[in-house]
């Protein structure tokens, strides 16, 4: 006999093909995905408000008696009805409508509605209330509860909605479809949470006390009972992908000193004391027999590419290869040319594998990378193609890891040698909130890189609005004239690569025709990677005073001249990636500035982006005011990465949960590991990975 988990939805009441197909649109196959398919907001129904009570916003119930109704003729004709219930009036206005319900509404019939009081020309209006005529001798009873309102698409409506939510609420208090209460009772009564079945009861049928403002903020208890569950069994798959990579043989790397004193004895700047103190907590992983696992936090230039570079030299000091990837081919070949520099007097061979490489030269690379003789290996997720074979691959470096999901780690991972896994290394300059990264980033140990190199200079950020944009010019102009170097970053709404080339190659013959006798470059995505290369180096090189470019520089520019960064339409960024374009500056010793140029009208979520960035360089604050404006699938970039997407839980509102599901985790996993597959089974559709490491 089916239970909640596998009963179809098609064994309800009204569903029929059609409709079974328009609620698969939405993710709904069976009775449990119908339960916990919970109300967006909820409306009160269970009282008349008389119309004297009435005020602009209220969403009511009403009761009156129709006192005239007329067609009014203007920009769209509509049936306009003056109601009174005896206590004051109200206008109803219909701008679809027929023949019957016109015949139907008219002066001394009664009515009972409900809708949303507006202000109208001649005082409050409802604009297609929902509504029924009644016989006023006969009383008619109100909703005994709140009303909710669901998430639905087309096809599918609320009273739909409702009725096969109240069909799966019956079953709710049926042994053979109950859904199994999963939380042992001591997880519950530690927490103070609410069973399984009395939760999902208070949220689809709140009765008529409850406070609406708690249930749709998410703080009742019902609510935060149901994300409890939702947190836990994502916590509980990551720490489940922990361990088992744990249970796995990796290479110990061991030797290290000689080849990383020398390393560091060559650079011209020194080590940070937050670099040396991660860097310490790396070497400390990669001598151990199991796989390291972290993820290396730094904000814009904290310097975690020489945390990288150490890493990897003692892995070439054990005799094992590295791999670093990197999201994109310009950042993969800054990687290459740094680590290329900087091993050269080492004799440490670095390796780029990129697109571009072709038959010959690319055979010929992938021999030394099988041969081992390629010690570094850089590129982007081209390095997990099935026919690039590595000798002995012993550690891999992932940079911008919100950039790549777990498949894509565990596929890179599948590259080492027989019944050995490479040790993980996993970096971002996206700081992430703590709150985020104890969930999303579970199975990995986490180390912060705190501190900037010494010598930087903080960055001056002004926004000014775009109609000022021949003063930002001229601000160029005389900045170039003084030796300085600038960035021009272009933006555009829902842009494709084609209209973004296309923006900053008309911007960039605007500002070389505006600054002559000054050296303007461009570079954007669909440039050639040879022309794209050749631009940077000459940026770099000064040859070019003022580039062009679109955010494809988002991440791993490094030119300490450059000086001036101005982003255009700045309000169409989010708050991360505005702050890893203005990282680009501020890399030397040289005052720099960056300025957020933005079109009016500002939107109150891009007015709040750009004051944050003004009043603030610290990454991880400016990480949680990100995360507070836009949630944790676009902090992370769920959406590109495969990373699983919560259902009910908000990382944001129910950051308080972490610690204790992060417990609760721990203790389910000792004391009642059979609850763990039950709970991925009801929770993480997406996480197969889990159960395929």
């Amino acid at each position: 006999m089916p239970d909640t988990a596998t009963m179809p939805l098609n064994r309800l009441k009204g569903v029929g093909p059609k409709v079974a197909e328009h609620l698969e649109r939405l993710g709904l196959r069976v009775l449990q995905d119908l339960l916990f398919h919970l109300p967006l907001r909820y409306q009160d129904r269970t009282h008349i408000t008389p119309l004297g009570d009435l005020r602009a916003g209220d969403e009511v119930v009403f009761q009156a008696e129709i006192r005239a109704a007329q067609i009014i003729y203007g920009k769209r004709r509509s049936l306009l009805l003056r109601v009174s219930d005896g206590s004051g009036f109200v206008q109803l206005r219909f701008f679809h409508f027929n023949q019957v319900q016109q015949q139907a509404l008219v002066a001394g019939a009664y009515i009972r509605g409900f809708g949303e009081a507006r202000r109208g020309p001649q005082g409050l209006e409802i604009t297609h209330p929902e509504y029924r005529l009644i016989d006023p001798g006969q009383p008619l009873p109100v909703a005994e509860r709140l009303t909710p309102i669901y998430p639905a698409t087309e096809g599918l409506n609320q009273p739909l909605l409702r009725r096969l939510a109240e069909q799966a609420l019956v079953r709710l208090h049926d042994p053979r479809y109950a859904p199994t209460e999963l939380l042992p009772e001591s997880i519950l009564a530690q927490w103070h949470l609410l069973p399984l079945i009395e939760a999902l009861q208070a949220v689809h049928q709140p009765p008529p006390d409850s406070a609406l403002a708690t249930l749709e903020s998410g703080a009742h208890p019902a609510l935060r009972r149901l994300a409890f569950e939702e947190l836990l069994a994502f916590q509980l798959g990551l720490r489940q992908l922990r361990q088992r990579i744990r249970q796995h043989r990796a290479p110990a790397l061991t030797a290290h000193d000689a080849l990383c004193t020398r390393f560091v004895q060559t650079l011209p700047f020194t080590l940070t004391t937050a670099q040396l103190r991660v860097s310490a907590e790396v070497r400390a992983d990669l001598a151990l027999a199991t796989p390291m696992l972290r993820l290396v936090q730094g904000d814009v230039g904290s310097g975690k590419t020489v945390v990288a570079a150490l890493a990897s030299l003692q892995a070439a000091a054990s005799g094992v290869q590295t791999a670093l990837m990197a999201p994109t081919e310009l950042l993969s070949e800054q990687h290459f040319q740094t680590l290329q520099r900087w091993f050269a007097p080492l004799a440490v061979e670095v390796a780029w594998l990129g697109g571009r490489l072709k038959g010959k030269t690319r055979a010929a690379l992938l021999a030394r990378i099988a041969q081992g003789q390629a010690t570094v290996v850089v590129g982007t997720h081209a390095l997990f193609q099935d026919d690039i074979v590595f000798a002995n691959l012993g550690l891999m470096i992932i940079d911008e890891q919100h950039r790549f999901g777990v498949h894509q780690r565990l596929a890179l991972r599948a590259k080492g040698r027989l019944n050995q896994t490479p040790h993980q290394l996993v970096m971002t300059a996206t700081p992430i909130p703590r709150t985020l990264a104890m969930t999303a980033y579970a199975d990995l140990d986490v180390s912060v890189i705190d501190e900037l190199p010494r010598g930087r200079q903080p960055i001056d950020t002004v926004a000014i609005p775009e109609r000022r944009r021949d003063e930002v010019i001229q601000r160029i102009h005389t900045a170039l004239r003084e030796g300085r170097q600038a960035y021009w970053v272009c933006t555009l709404i829902d842009a494709s690569e084609v209209l973004l080339a296309q923006a900053a190659e008309d911007t960039a013959a605007q500002l070389a025709a505006a600054l002559p006798g000054l050296r303007v470059g461009l570079i954007h995505g669909r440039m050639k990677a040879a022309d794209k290369e050749d631009a940077m180096a000459r940026f770099k090189a000064g040859a070019l005073q003022l580039l062009v470019a679109t955010t494809v520089i988002e991440v791993g520019v490094d030119v300490p001249n450059a000086s001036l960064m101005i982003i255009e339409n700045a309000e169409r960024l989010g708050l991360a990636q505005l702050h890893q374009l203005r990282g680009r500056v501020g890399r030397g010793e040289i005052k720099s500035t960056c300025v957020l140029l933005y079109r009016s009208p500002l939107s109150e979520q891009a007015r709040a982006r750009l004051s944050t960035l003004r009043e603030t360089q610290d990454g991880f604050a400016i990480a949680r005011r990100d995360l507070e404006l836009r949630g944790p699938g676009e902090v992370l970039g769920t959406r590109q990465t495969g990373l699983v997407q919560f259902h009910i839980a908000d990382l944001a509102r129910d950051a308080a949960l972490l610690p204790k599901v992060a417990l609760a985790a721990e203790s389910v996993l000792q004391h009642h590991p059979e609850c763990v597959a039950p709970l991925l089974q009801r929770w993480v559709r997406q996480g197969q990975q889990y159960s395929e490491v």
